[in-house]
């Protein structure tokens, strides 16, 4: 659970947006007397378990209070044990000695937060404001989804399947948001899956995307998760254009303890990769890790580029790379899913790994993605630090997403 506090604790932008926003939506028409909504067969617990009007054994003798004094026979021998408790009762009915327990003042709210705390097992929580869920409360859900990066086809769906059955219903803050982390986690649960390894040696993972978006640090960890796993990584700088990007690779092979193989700075990173698988067939290697230089998916020359580094790869070995990873950026919200569809058609993108979640509001554009691609999600990160990448886990991702605690 370390992973989960840290992810949670550094998805703040966003968890802090919704909570922002689910509050607002509760202000805006939210009730803070109203009581949580009852089930009928509840309802009829109450009645049946809060005693009958008291006075039903006064019934027989007619008599009104004011009416005692005069000269009626027969109540001075009942009036010394039935007067004296009779006006007290209607008072403390419903279960006075639990008032004191839940709420030590209430006169308001103590009949129904004490007998109902009791038959639905609710606390003080009870007590937060609750809204009706209506057309115009999910109006508001839909654009505060949309404004967390969400999209507008995973809002109206999520919003859809979140008010199936509940139209109409009282719900607080902390229910919608446990309802909202729940489609969240079904939406993402069948593309959390860790990278696959295959007994071919070398397993050649190519890694893309777009300028700045986070490959040589996700390198770096990925190569770093394997050797611990026992694997045998070597590295290949393929982003042979910037000498910064060499170095940088170069640092986080040696944290992670694996060799990372260069070429002249200029030189084609097509002849590169071929370069590195040939010595990792013959050093027996079980992973070879193959960056690439960022680009933007919609300059063609540099796509062009890419697709032929794959051409070639393949020459080399008809079925790699086995693995192609897309490296999102969380900060680009939206674009992201253009990104996705580019790379797609050029690399055959097998898996996604979405960083930098740690500085955006936007963490619900891997939402977005799943729901529209289906594409594996490998893994997240959420920081700098080589253990700051971990396999995606759908219920914690939407646990954090939500700003729900989990235990």
């Amino acid at each position: 659970m370390a992973f989960f506090k840290k992810l949670k604790d550094r998805l703040f932008n966003s968890s802090s947006k919704l909570d922002e926003g689910l509050d607002a939506i509760m202000q805006d028409g939210g009730d803070a007397d109203a009581p949580p909504q009852l089930d009928e067969k509840v309802e009829q617990a109450e009645q049946q378990t809060q005693p009958k009007p008291a006075p039903a054994p006064e019934v027989a003798p007619e008599p009104i209070p004011q009416e005692i004094p005069p000269p009626i026979s027969e109540l001075p021998a009942e009036v010394p044990v039935e007067i004296p408790t009779a006006p007290s009762r209607p008072a403390p009915t419903p279960t006075p000695l639990e008032i004191p327990l839940d709420d030590p003042a209430p006169q308001e709210t103590a009949p129904r937060s004490g007998l109902l705390g009791r038959l639905l097992g609710r606390g003080e929580q009870d007590r937060a404001p609750r809204r009706v869920l209506d057309d115009d409360m999910l109006e508001q859900l839909e654009e505060l989804l949309i404004t967390a990066d969400m999209g507008v086809d995973t809002a109206l769906r999520v919003t859809a399947n979140m008010a199936e059955g509940r139209m109409g219903k009282r719900l607080s803050a902390t229910e919608i948001k446990q309802l909202l982390a729940g489609e969240i986690a079904r939406i993402m649960e069948p593309v959390a899956r860790p990278m696959p390894l295959y007994p071919r040696k070398p397993q050649v993972v190519l890694v893309v995307g777009v300028n700045g978006s986070g490959k040589t640090t996700t390198i770096g960890k990925l190569a770093s998760q394997f050797k611990a796993a026992g694997k045998s990584v070597v590295i290949a700088a393929g982003d042979t254009f910037r000498a910064a990007a060499v170095e940088q690779l170069q640092i986080w092979g040696d944290r992670a303890g694996v060799p990372v193989l260069t070429a002249p700075e200029g030189s084609d990173p097509a002849s590169l990769a071929w370069d590195a698988m040939a010595q990792a067939e013959r050093d027996g290697t079980d992973l070879l890790m193959i960056d690439t230089a960022g680009r933007l998916q919609n300059r063609a020359d540099l796509m062009e580029e890419l697709a032929k580094i794959v051409r070639v790869i393949r020459k080399k070995d008809p079925t790699a790379p086995h693995n192609t990873l897309l490296v999102l950026d969380a900060t680009t919200g939206q674009n992201a899913l253009s990104q996705v569809e580019t790379f797609q058609k050029l690399a055959d993108v097998s898996g996604l790994v979405m960083t930098k979640l740690d500085g955006t509001a936007r963490g619900g554009v891997l939402v977005a993605l799943a729901d529209k691609f289906g594409l594996p999600i490998h893994a997240i990160g959420v920081g700098e630090q080589i253990d700051d990448l971990a396999p995606f886990d759908p219920e914690e991702f939407a646990a954090a997403l939500t700003g729900l605690d989990t235990e």
